[in-house]
């Protein structure tokens, strides 16, 4: 839900293997104190926002196994703490 974007202290958030679906909610790019987000195996759909690219604090992103499409935003490349990124099983390019 959009609601998400109002826990701006989070610093893990791991919703991975939970059924979600619908698109990624832009809002997820305020959380700017995440260090670890996992959205891995569920039925996300549609592109990866570009607010994803203002978090900045984020060492491990999980976007595996759903069914995410579309190009990978060159706003990721602001993620400059990354040390685990994992985008397999999805239909993205770029």
């Amino acid at each position: 839900p959009t609601e998400m974007g109002r826990l701006t202290a989070v610093f893990l958030l791991g919703l991975g293997s939970n059924d979600l679906d619908g698109t990624i909610p832009t809002e997820m790019g305020r959380l700017t104190a995440v260090t670890a987000l996992s959205l891995f195996s569920n039925a996300l759909t549609g592109t990866i926002p570009t607010e994803m690219g203002r978090l900045t604090a984020v060492g491990s992103l999980w976007l595996s196994s759903n069914d995410l499409a579309g190009t990978i935003p060159t706003e990721m490349g602001r993620l400059t703490a990354l040390s685990s990124l994992y985008f397999n099983d999805n239909a993205l390019t770029g």
